[in-house]
């Protein structure tokens, strides 16, 4: 069987001042939209970086208002870390899961296995004393601006919230969703067929985490001013959420559960 053309397109959204506290995301989102004159399709995907949630919701942090416990200071010294910096990252994180000097990498309290808890100081401004944390709820924060830019365009839309992971085994960073709404963010496609016919068994994609990959090609990971992406074409259509894509512990094949104690 001759198989189906498909295209997949990503436009960067540009001309986006940088956030603020309190700005209105979703506002400049769709202005910006308009500004390019995107008109946006049932199923498009408007892809965010995560940071300017975190920025539109005042998750910045002075190191200098962080007081570290003995925890983090013993800590802190065996990774060689800021004990101010590993306090937060603490505070942040469910469990502690591999360290090294230089490293640190813990569960974040959204499920996720990141470094320093997802904890940044880069493009956040200021002096080397202010950080960044994630923000709160991306899960739902990507509903909310679904429903919003949904009702503007007046078209069904799909939101994610992309950060950049390292991976184990594997050099370089990628996109990653930590947040979505309006897409399978985890496609189940046991039950269907392969070419030859053979029923799929464990097959289930991260769509959404190749979705925000897909989106982080063009907006970058440093100076590029780029925090947004729409992405057309997305062959499924769906709900879903970030959440659907951690793993929970009990399928856990990697994590040995030695560091996991706090």
């Amino acid at each position: 069987m001759a198989s189906t053309a498909r295209q997949l397109t990503v436009i960067a959204l540009s001309g986006i001042a940088r956030i603020q506290p309190g700005d209105d995301i979703i506002t400049m989102m769709a202005r910006a939209t308009r500004a390019q004159g995107i008109v946006p399709g049932e199923g498009d995907v408007l892809v965010v970086a995560q940071k300017i949630v975190s920025r539109m919701q005042n998750r910045f942090y002075a190191l200098a208002d962080v007081t570290p416990t003995p925890q983090a200071q013993v800590l802190a010294e065996r990774v060689d870390k800021d004990p101010r910096l590993v306090e937060l990252i603490l505070q942040e994180s469910t469990a502690v899961l591999k360290t090294a000097p230089g490293v640190l990498i813990v569960q974040h309290r959204l499920g996720h296995c990141m470094a320093n808890a997802g904890i940044d100081r880069s493009n956040v401004a200021g002096d080397d004393d202010q950080v960044l944390l994630l923000p709160l709820d991306p899960d739902g924060w990507c509903d909310e601006a679904r429903r919003d830019l949904s009702a503007t365009f007046g078209v069904d839309i799909g939101v994610v919230m992309s950060d950049s992971f390292g991976r184990p085994w594997r050099l370089g960073t990628t996109g990653v969703a930590i947040g979505a709404a309006g897409i399978p963010a985890r496609l189940d496609v046991r039950g269907r067929q392969d070419l030859d016919g053979r029923e799929l068994e464990v097959t289930q994609i991260g769509l959404g985490d190749e979705v925000a990959a897909a989106a982080s090609i063009l907006m970058g990971q440093a100076g590029e001013g780029l925090p947004a992406c729409w992405v057309q074409g997305i062959p499924e259509r769906g709900s879903g959420a970030a959440a659907d894509l951690v793993r929970p512990p009990e399928l856990d094949l990697f994590n040995t559960q030695g560091d996991r104690a706090r």
